[in-house]
């Protein structure tokens, strides 16, 4: 799922019960600002954030961030991957990593 308008940023992944492990929801800037966070605020299960900079390297991993949570704040990225809790260490994802993004 890709959330680029802000409605579909605001709302991100809230009013879903659960994330199955082949899902996850893309977060990009309007523009570039000069960091992100995320948060977990009215969310009922953890998820990974993966923290994306210029040309989709990973720059942080926030793994299973608990319900009602801040995450980090990541200078620099321009994106945010929010996947079910666990799927970013299962998939060995590591700071400096490339992410490919296909439109689908």
């Amino acid at each position: 799922m890709l959330a680029h308008s802000f409605l579909n940023r605001t709302r991100g992944l809230l009013g879903r019960r659960q994330l199955n492990p082949d899902e996850g929801i893309l977060i990009e800037a309007e523009r570039f600002l000069p960091l992100m966070w995320m948060h977990t605020f009215f969310m009922t299960f953890p998820i990974d954030i993966v923290f994306l900079g210029r040309g989709n390297v990973v720059m942080k991993i926030q793994a299973s961030l608990k319900p009602w949570r801040l995450s980090a704040i990541v200078f620099g990225a321009r994106k945010a991957i929010e996947l079910s809790a666990g799927v970013a260490i299962e998939a060995k994802t590591a700071v400096g990593d490339f992410i490919s993004l296909k439109k689908i």
